[in-house]
This record gives structure tokens, sequence and C-alpha cells, in this order.
């Protein structure tokens, strides 16, 4: 049976996700075919869409390479995140359906109960869960689209700190489906700003490994060493 090609860029995306595939790594046809059990036709077609959403790059006489973001790129998509989250709250209050609402109140139940008894290990994949349903009920196969690579990206790039009370994450969380299931667009727009605002302040940038900028060529005709690392905060 043929395996099709977006089940190998799954497969594909979060190795480079997880840190498997290191970046700036070779990604060639014959290891990943060997890796997944499948023929080099899917991986061909695999690595053409993840090159679009910006996890691999082709490098002249290396061929296909894991990306290397630069942190400016990194910043970028935060900031892109901030701007569409709002807008899908925002439609998810004029779209969404009654399946959507029970699921995002069950979520919220369940997170606002684990952040009381101090469970905050499984908070993150809660609000993970939250934060996609949310995106789900905007009713918007683009916007869905996007912050659904957007979610995958910022995961590569990003570790995340768990907030200083997360009882008090899990009430906005609450908040935004009272908006959303009262219809009010506005202030579920809002509101979902005010908390990607916040949360985007627990972002921690993982290691990057390219430059933002060339380094610089002393007037000595010698090439300048690597600069250090600015902090991640």
């Amino acid at each position: 049976m043929r395996i099709p090609a977006h089940s190998v860029c799954t497969a594909i995306r979060d190795d480079i996700v997880s840190g498997f595939f290191e970046r700036g790594g070779r990604l060639t046809e014959e290891l990943l075919a060997r890796r997944y059990g499948v023929s080099r036709v899917p991986v061909r077609e695999a690595l053409r869409t993840l090159e679009s959403e910006g996890f691999v790059a082709t490098r002249r006489h290396a061929g296909a390479c894991v990306a290397e973001p630069t942190r400016q790129e990194a910043a970028d998509l935060l900031e892109v995140r901030m701007l569409l989250e709002p807008l899908a709250a925002a439609r998810a209050a004029q779209r969404r359906t009654e399946a959507h609402l029970k699921v995002l109140r069950g979520l919220v139940r369940l997170g606002q109960e684990r952040a009381r008894r101090g469970e905050g290990e499984d908070l993150c994949p809660l609000g993970g869960w939250f934060h996609e349903t949310l995106v789900q009920a905007s009713g918007s196969p683009g916007l869905i689209a996007l912050l659904t690579q957007l979610r995958h990206k910022i995961a590569w790039m990003y570790a995340v700190e768990q907030p200083a009370c997360p009882a008090d994450s899990w009430a906005e969380h609450g908040a935004v489906v009272d908006a959303v299931a009262r219809g009010d667009a506005e202030r579920a727009r809002a509101l979902t700003a005010q908390h990607a605002e916040r949360a985007a302040a627990a972002h921690r940038l993982r290691r990057v490994d390219r430059p933002d900028r060339r380094p610089t060529v002393p007037r000595t005709g010698r090439t300048a060493g690597p600069r250090p690392h600015a902090p991640a905060g």
C-alpha cells in the first residue's frame, strides 16, 4: 500500500520539531525513505511541502536541509500569531457550533481543576488543545491552516514556561469562551489579544544556529569570529 505524502510530511515535520533532525542537517531522500519505510516519491513531495512551510531549505550542492531560522524570523512568528489568534476568536464567536462550545467548556473546567490541584504537567497539552479547538471553531480553513503551521513552527523554535499563576491563565480562557458563547466577537477578539500578549512573554527562544547578519570583516582583513548568542529572554 502506498503511504500518502502528507503522512510522510507529518512524520518528517514531527522529527524536525522534536529536534531529531538538527537544524542545518541534510535530509537525503534515501535516508528519509529508509527511516519511514516508503519510496522516494512521497519523500520528495513531503520535502517540497516542508520547504514551502519554512522547515526545510534547499542548498546548492547540498540539497534539502533542515532550515536555520534567525531570531528575527522567530520573533515574527509570535507577532503574526498575536494578530491571527484574536481574529480566529472573533470568527469563532460568529461561527462556533454547540459541539465546539462543549469541548471548550470541558477543557476550561479540566484546566481550572488541575490548576487548583497544582497538576501543572498536564496544563500545557490542555492549553494547546484549547487553542486548537478555538481556531477550529473559527470555521475558516485558511485561518486554521495558517495557525496550525504557526503552532508547529513556534513549538520548534521556542520553549514555553509555565505561567506563575496557571489559574489566572485558565480564567482568561474561560472569559474567552463566555464571549464566544454569547456571540460577542469584539470581546472575544480583545480578550484573546490580551491573553496572547501575556502568553508570548512566556516563550523562550531555543538555540538559533544562523545569525541574523553576516559577520563583519575588520580593517585588518581577518574575518571576525562568531559573536556569542544573545540571551533568549
